[in-house]
C-alpha cells in the first residue's frame, strides 16, 4: 500500500526537502504541498492524503487549528496529522492531541525517524518523539491534577478492564502489548480502547494519553498508578469490582 504525503509549512526549502525525502522512499508518495495552515485544509479535502506532515507556525491558519478542522469533519476521517515543527514543547504537544494529531516529531530527527513515523502514524498509530514525551511529562509535573486524586465523575462509564487499558495506553503500550500481558486477544483489547474513546468523547488514542493523566490515573514516574488483585482494580485509594466502586 502507497502513503500518500502531504507537506505543510511555510518554508519552501524545508518542504522542497521533504518532498525528495518522500518521493526517494518507496511505498511512499506526494499528496501536495502547502504553505499555509488553510491550504493544508484545503488540499487535505482535495487531494485525500492518508499523512499530513503539519507544521505549527504557519500564516493565515496555525498547524494546530488545520490540524482541528482536518480531524473535525467527517470527510476526513482517514486523514491523519503528524505534526512536524522546531518546537517540541508541552504546549504544542498538548494542543495538538487535544486537535486530534496522531502523533509529533521534531524537524531534528533523522530522516529514517521521520519515515518510520509517517509509517506508524499512517497505521493509525500514535507517535510521539522522545522530546515531545519528555516535555509532556514536564506539564502533568508541573500543572499536577487534583495532586493525582483520580477524577472519578469524569471517569465512572469507564468499566475497571477499560480503565486498566486505558492506564497501560499512558504509558504508551501497543494493542499488541496489552494483549500479551493479558493473556486477551488483540481484537479485544482495541475493543476495549475504542469503548474507552467512545465514553471519553474522544477521536483519537493519542487524546487518551492526555486524559488518564489529567484525571490522575496516570501519574508521572510511577508507573500507571493501578493494580489488579482478582476481579478487582485498585487506583489509588479506590478499588472496582464488576464495574462499581466498593
Amino acid at each position: 500500500m502507497t502513503i500518500r504525503i502531504l507537506i505543510a509549512d511555510d518554508q519552501a526549502l524545508l518542504r522542497g526537502m521533504l518532498r525528495r525525502l518522500v518521493e526517494a522512499t518507496p511505498g511512499m508518495e506526494m499528496a501536495g504541498e502547502a504553505a499555509t495552515g488553510a491550504e493544508a485544509v484545503e488540499l487535505a479535502r482535495t487531494q485525500r492524503a492518508d499523512v499530513v506532515l503539519m507544521d505549527v507556525r504557519m500564516p493565515e491558519l496555525d498547524g494546530i487549528e488545520a490540524t482541528r478542522m482536518i480531524t473535525a469533519d467527517e470527510e476526513l476521517a482517514d486523514v491523519k496529522v503528524l505534526i512536524l515543527t522546531t518546537f517540541e514543547i508541552d504546549e504544542y504537544v498538548a494542543q495538538a492531541i487535544q486537535a486530534g494529531a496522531r502523533g509529533f516529531i521534531g524537524k531534528g530527527a533523522d530522516p529514517e525517524d521521520l519515515l518510520a513515523a509517517i509509517e506508524k502514524v499512517a497505521a493509525g498509530e500514535p507517535m510521539l518523539s522522545a522530546a515531545a514525551t519528555a516535555a509532556l511529562m514536564t506539564r502533568f509535573r508541573v500543572h499536577p491534577a487534583q495532586s493525582w486524586a483520580v477524577d472519578d465523575r469524569r471517569l465512572a462509564g469507564l468499566t475497571p478492564r477499560e480503565r486498566e487499558v486505558l492506564a497501560l495506553v499512558a504509558r504508551g503500550l501497543t494493542n499488541e502489548d496489552i494483549s500479551q500481558r493479558f493473556g486477551l486477544s488483540r481484537h479485544t483489547v482495541k475493543t476495549h480502547v475504542n469503548r474507552a474513546m467512545n465514553k471519553l468523547h474522544v477521536s483519537e488514542r493519542a487524546q487518551l494519553v492526555t486524559i488518564a493523566y489529567e484525571t490522575g490515573l496516570v501519574q508521572p514516574g510511577t508507573g500507571a498508578g493501578i493494580r489488579i488483585t482478582g476481579e478487582t482494580l485498585t487506583t489509588g485509594n479506590h478499588q472496582w469490582a464488576g464495574g462499581r466502586q466498593s
